[in-house]
């Protein structure tokens, strides 16, 4: 897989999409709970050559947790990605370079971010509003 639609049309055919735009889709991740977690894939364009995808998901607001105690469990338990600041939001993010991407390259992160996001939300604030 090396390109956006490429990357793109797996995505359509393979998960739960609840929006799509030119340079972005959202997909919902349903788990056997009930719970859910709505992933951000968007493709991100480095220095204006290098195509890059970023896995995002939101699992909570910034004044709804104790940041210090939500940055400790990730670094103690999350493999893949950082949390950032997205306005008022805490999201896990990832990002990978496009160009020569495998599927599972793409597929595991993907699980990883998401999965982490959702423990993090339901470890934090109880709920399942992302």
């Amino acid at each position: 897989m090396a390109t956006w639609g490429d990357l793109v049309a797996y995505i359509r055919e393979s998960y739960d999409v609840v929006r799509d735009e030119p340079d972005e889709i959202r997909v919902r991740i349903s788990y056997e709970d009930r719970r859910a977690q709505v992933v951000i894939i968007a493709r991100e364009v480095l220095d204006r050559r290098e195509e890059w995808v970023q896995i995002a998901t939101p699992f909570a607001r910034v004044d709804q947790v104790d940041l210090q105690e939500v940055l400790t469990e990730i670094g103690d338990t999350i493999v893949v990605g950082g949390a950032v600041l997205m306005g008022e939001h805490l999201v896990l993010r990832h990002s990978l370079p496009l160009v020569n991407l495998d599927i599972n390259e793409f597929v595991d992160p993907l699980e990883l971010v998401t999965g982490s996001a959702e423990l993090l939300e339901e470890q934090f604030t109880g709920r399942d509003d992302y």
